[in-house]
């Protein structure tokens, strides 16, 4: 009942022992969007409502308020154009306006959401894979709905879970991995989920939705954005499973879906770190990781998902050949390395800023390296020490071979002549941000 209006009415909904919440909740919720959530629904989330569902929310979807919100995060994130063909730009011309036909419209029951638009995005492997782009309007009120319910999940995921949830990430589950090897478990179960996001079954997290909701309207807004239309060039289809990758309600949704997962390996007393669909399982010996793969791939199948059987694997860490990737890092003999695909990937990037072709003075072209190697370090500054020195060498020898073309003279700045010429000295007077240097003064403050 917390999901009430703030009306003279709320009062009577939230249970006489929310009022007192400890002030501890404003610190762990301050994220959460307090022209939505109050003191007294934090309070409620807390201690529980009753029969442990939250109904009358949809009300605070169309706010004026919380539309803006969503408006400005939509905004912040820019993005392409949906079906509709309206950018970001054309919307922000006349924000005011659209926003209050939205909230007519969420408010009146009239919205509709539009067919997704599909597009491949290159990978790293030469492969592709889809991404949905909604529309303008239906971003926002996808980014709406979610600032209304995500509190609701939140308050049940466990903290083995690190992908897309407020003040986790990455690099905090890739710290709480070193922490388990170093206590010594090293015995990793690596599963993959096989194209998990295209495979969810609609009815089983439809379910999980109304566990925790009690809010028709709400739940049927949800229910449009999991049966979406599909649009990709002249093809158009309804897709029967699954979340569209790119919506922003689907990483919420596909959190809830495998939350279960979670909670049965915390039972069985398994160190799972998780981040989205992505995760690995660290254990104490051999029999105990072949064990925990089993118990996965129970759950798995008896949730209608399956494990990618040539990327799921069972491996001692600490020997040559066993070891397992894990958010862009290969972990193995002891030693956290970059995984080769990553490695490629900044490597592209270094060769789409360094055309032999490019006209641009050397000071610009550095300018415009600097942030993606420094991007770069930041995340992998815990990587082995000999992987940096190689990255280093490639930007020069790009570098040089910019510069030889400049000089109209023909070859790739390989050659002694042209170290000689343009030492590495050279581009450290240049401004050039040397990975190398960066680790070894990042070693030594440790």
């Amino acid at each position: 009942m917390a999901g009430t209006t703030e009306s003279a009415g709320e009062g009577a909904a939230v249970p006489e022992t929310a009022k007192q919440a400890p002030s501890t909740r404003v610190q762990e919720w301050d994220w959460v969007d307090r022209t939505i959530w109050t003191e007294r629904m934090l309070a409620a989330l807390e201690n529980g409502v009753q029969g442990g569902k939250w109904f009358s929310l949809i009300d605070k979807v169309y706010r004026p308020a919380t539309l803006a919100a969503a408006w400005e995060q939509v905004r912040a994130n820019r993005g392409a154009a949906g079906i509709d063909g309206q950018s970001v730009e054309r919307f922000a011309a006349q924000a005011e306006r659209y926003l209050g036909e939205l909230a007519e419209e969420l408010k009146t029951g009239r919205y509709c959401a539009a067919p997704v638009r599909r597009v491949e995005i290159a990978k790293a492997d030469g492969k592709t894979r889809p991404l949905g782009i909604p529309t303008v309007k239906d971003r926002i009120v996808q980014a709406a709905v979610k600032r209304v319910i995500e509190p609701i999940f939140e308050q049940a995921f466990l903290p083995t879970s690190y992908g897309f949830r407020p003040g986790r990430g990455c690099k905090d589950a890739l710290r709480e991995v070193d922490r388990l090897l170093r206590a010594g478990f090293t015995y990793v179960v690596d599963a993959d989920l096989k194209s998990y996001f295209d495979s969810i079954p609609r009815e089983r997290l439809q379910a999980r939705l109304d566990e925790r909701l009690s809010d028709g309207r709400l739940l049927a807004l949800l229910a449009q954005w999991l049966s979406q239309d599909v649009v990709q060039g002249l093809r158009r289809w309804t897709p029967t499973q699954g979340t569209p990758q790119g919506a922003i309600i689907s990483p919420l949704l596909a959190n809830l879906y495998l939350h279960p997962l979670d909670v049965v390996m915390a039972q069985r007393g398994y160190q799972l770190v998780r981040y989205a669909d992505d995760f690995v399982i660290l254990c104490a010996s051999a029999h105990e990781a072949q064990a925990a793969l089993v118990e996965v791939q129970a759950w798995v199948e008896a949730n209608g998902l399956s494990l990618h059987p040539d990327k799921t694997h069972v491996g001692d860490c600490r020997a040559v050949g066993q070891g397992f990737e894990f958010l862009g890092y290969r972990f193995e003999a002891g030693r956290r390395w970059v995984r080769k695909k990553s490695l490629r990937a900044v490597k592209d990037k270094v060769r789409a800023l360094t055309a032999r072709t490019r006209g641009d003075s050397l000071v610009r072209i550095i300018a415009e390296l600097n942030p993606v190697l420094r991007g770069w370090f930041r995340y992998f500054q815990h990587a082995w020490r000999t992987e940096f020195p190689g990255l280093d060498g490639f930007v020069r020898r790009r570098l040089r071979a910019v510069l030889r073309k400049q000089a109209k003279r023909p070859g790739f700045g390989r050659c002694a002549a042209d170290h000689r010429r343009w030492p590495t000295a050279y581009f450290a007077a240049a401004g050039l941000f040397t990975v190398t240097t960066a680790w070894q003064h990042a070693s030594q403050s440790r």
